[in-house]
């Protein structure tokens, strides 16, 4: 079989000049896999070399559709390099961290040419060749500069390519879509002809029926290729909320579109099937423990339907892995949320103004292709670009974070009994007990309505505080609730971005827990601000608070701690109200609620309601507001760094292993 499909396809290839497929698919057949499966496979890696293709053809042997006759999906887009993509890219970053994800994130930038089309796996090679030929006619007239101007609506802001530039770039996709249909076309009805003697049987040595018919279904296809023929556009927010719109203009217009760009045109494919599907990438190894279950690697994407997951169980969802095809449940909280872009294949690129086919250097493979995108050599970044960004999106916010895990929360309201010797000492009968603990004037008893945090909760806190230093976020002030374990959760996080030496920490009654919550009849005794600094804490001794720890009453109401985080929150926000940065606010899980609303000029929720949220908020969590000073508010946006999650950890008892206990 295989040297007769190899005889076929070669012929045909031959008659159409097209660079031999045969150079790649004879290994592949050589190893024994189908011409159609080959195909396939060249199909799916971008017909990069006959190691990959084979790589991919071992990873879906179990695959159920690897003999369907499914075709990609084929795409065509004219991609910027260099500092224009360095801006573009900057924006992508701050739109998403200020005003949450929206659908232009899930794409790299890129101006559309031609929309998705299907093409028959063994007609692929035209588009490569549709691609050079389209380039090398329009490459003289192609413009050095591609003038963008920025449009704004009320769901959507772009840049319009606009003038003669835009006729060109036009013209170039048109060009493509014609010389496809001319390829594509002869080599349709080459193909058929060699087909229709294949079925006769006569003299191709082929002894499969089965890959006989599978041709000759393909070669009934056509391959048709719509240019745009709408507005030419570089999208850069879509379907985005619209009181985010201004914040978004802002960032905008920091890009700066009027430098030369080499622009590139890029072909990218996609699995036609799960077009509309949820992408998720696994982030950890899982291994099967029923046989309907996924297998999954670091970085293996899956495809998940959203309206197929009625039957599965919570924290389960069902969906199937790109890297080898199959179907199954994988745990959710193995994965996190991938780009759409992320699983499209990149096959060929025509860089204007340098008239070279970027295909013989294989895209730098792997190298080349983050996310999706198109990446240039790395080159220094436009510093003038950059200090315009930044000066645009200078402005007060305002970072909420509840501490981390406290050690009651492991070990119950017992837990002292636990660490205390007889005489009162503390002593360490578990890892994810802290160290040691301060020392208090009233000795070790007043820890226990006042608890450290656990040793988990000292790492959550640092990688938290490693997690805001990566974002590159800017924080100016720092202000905690009295509670202990608030007052360590941001000391961890200013180690970790190097600001314990030279930021102070602030420490204000006003947003202490809403005392009802606190066992006992009186309000718990917290630490003094001169034992907190002779425990190493670099609290400030000059910050007058909103509210002194004395004046915090027990079992007060829900109006009375509304109203006390409000006035607290309205204080530290008002303290040098020119300054421009990040305010962290460390407190307690209802401390996210309650010092957020406030500033958004949002009543306070129902007290039973507020109970049930404040429930559901892990460790470190987070709320972020930002001051829209143009429009006399603040607004709740994504916060600089994602959640942390993580499972628990039971208590072992090593005899319990001894023989006969």
């Amino acid at each position: 079989m295989a040297a007769g499909e190899t005889q076929l396809y070669a012929k045909v290839s031959n008659k159409l000049k097209v660079r031999g497929p045969s150079l790649l698919l004879e290994p592949l057949l050589g190893m024994g896999f189908p011409v159609h499966t080959a195909l396939k496979a060249l199909a799916a890696t971008g017909r990069k070399t006959a190691e990959e293709a084979s790589d991919w053809l071992r990873c879906h042997r179990n695959d159920p559709s690897l003999d369907d006759p499914i075709p990609q999906e084929y795409a065509l887009f004219l991609c910027p390099t260099g500092s224009l993509l360095e801006q573009l890219q900057e924006f992508w970053r701050e739109s998403k961290r200020q005003c949450t994800k929206n659908r232009a994130h899930e794409i790299f930038p890129h101006i559309t040419l031609c929309d998705f089309f299907t093409c028959e796996d063994h007609k692929v090679e035209c588009l490569y060749e549709a691609l050079k030929r389209a380039g090398d006619r329009v490459r003289g007239s192609f413009p050095l500069v591609v003038p963008l101007a920025l449009h704004s609506s009320i769901s959507y802001l772009g840049f319009f390519v606009s003038d003669s530039p835009a006729d060109v770039i036009r013209e170039f996709a048109t060009t493509f879509a014609m010389e496809v249909a001319v390829l594509a076309g002869r080599f349709h009805r080459h193909l058929s002809l060699f087909s229709q003697r294949l079925q006769r049987g006569l003299a191709l040595g082929l002894n499969s029926l089965a890959g006989a018919k599978l041709m000759s279904q393909d070669v009934l296809q056509k391959c048709t290729v719509k240019p745009c023929a709408k507005q030419l556009h570089l999208t850069l927010a879509h379907k985005f909320y619209p009181h985010h719109q201004r914040t978004l203009e802002q960032l905008a217009r920091a890009i700066q579109p009027g430098h030369s760009c080499q622009w590139t045109a890029v072909l990218y494919s996609r699995d036609m099937r799960f077009v509309h599907y949820q992408t998720l990438r696994a982030l950890f190894q899982y291994k099967p423990q029923n046989e309907d279950e996924l297998t999954l690697s670091p970085g293996d994407y899956i495809f998940v339907d959203p309206t197929q997951q009625e039957e599965t169980s919570k924290g389960w969802v069902i969906g199937t892995s790109q890297r080898t095809g199959c179907r199954g449940f994988l745990p959710e909280n193995y994965t996190e949320q991938a780009n759409e872009s992320d699983t499209w294949v990149k096959h060929r690129t025509y860089t204007f103004n340098m008239a070279m086919d970027l295909a013989s250097r294989k895209d730098g493979e792997a190298s080349s292709r983050r996310n999706g995108e198109p990446h240039p050599p790395q080159t220094p970044r436009d510093v003038s670009s950059i200090q315009a960004l930044q000066a645009t999106i200078a402005r007060k916010s305002v970072l909420v974070v509840r501490h981390g895990e406290r050690v009651d929360q492991i070990f119950g309201k017992s837990w002292l009994q636990q660490c205390s010797t007889p005489d009162g000492k503390y002593y360490r009968p578990d890892l994810n007990f802290p160290c040691s603990l301060p020392r208090r004037s009233s000795g070790i008893k007043d820890f226990e309505n006042d608890p450290p945090l656990s040793s988990c909760g000292i790492f959550q806190s640092r990688i938290a505080g490693e997690a805001l230093l990566d974002s590159g976020i800017r924080i100016t002030s720092v202000f905690t609730s009295p509670a202990l374990r608030c007052v360590q959760t941001a000391k961890h996080i200013l180690e970790e971005l190097k600001l314990e030496k030279t930021i102070k920490i602030r420490v204000e009654p006003g947003i202490f827990e809403w005392t009802k919550w606190e066992s006992g009849k009186t309000t718990p005794t917290l630490m003094t601000l001169d034992e907190l600094q002779e425990a190493g804490f670099n609290v400030s001794m000059d910050y007058r608070p909103a509210f002194s720890l004395a004046s915090l009453m027990p079992a007060e109401s829900y109006d009375e701690y509304v109203n006390r985080c409000a006035v607290s929150v309205g204080w530290i926000t008002s303290i040098r109200p020119r300054d421009v940065g990040v305010i962290l606010i460390v407190g307690h899980g209802s401390a996210l609620d309650s010092c957020t609303r406030p500033l958004l000029g949002l009543p306070p929720r129902d007290s039973g309601d507020f109970a049930q949220l404040v429930r559901k908020i892990p460790s470190l969590g987070m709320c972020f507001c930002e001051e829209n000073k143009e429009e006399g508010k603040w607004e709740l946006v994504n916060p600089p760094v994602k959640t942390l999650t993580h499972g628990s950890n039971s208590a072992f008892n090593w005899r319990n292993w001894i023989p006969g206990s």
